[in-house]
């Protein structure tokens, strides 16, 4: 069940990141595989930078969306460059 849950906030967080930084979605997959590697950077980043947003569904959605956010801003200027 906490599979599930983690990609159900992977798929989430992705379709959210990519609505924020411009452009769309990236379909299903990309937006999973962007939405869990952004949990793991927002899940680093923000303890790092002593933020916590709390325990929960809507905060593990706000976090990974923050990392998504991060990680999709990181790879356009990569990109651009």
């Amino acid at each position: 069940m906490n599979l599930l849950w983690f990609l159900i906030v992977g798929v989430i967080a992705g379709w959210l990141a990519g609505l924020l930084v411009k452009g769309g979605g990236f379909g299903l997959l990309g937006d999973l595989v962007v939405g869990v590697i952004g949990a793991f950077v927002g899940g680093a980043l923000l303890p790092a930078l002593g933020i916590s947003v709390g325990g929960g569904l809507m905060s593990s959605i706000i976090v990974a969306t923050i990392g998504a956010v991060v990680l999709l801003f990181i790879v356009r200027l990569i990109k651009r460059a």
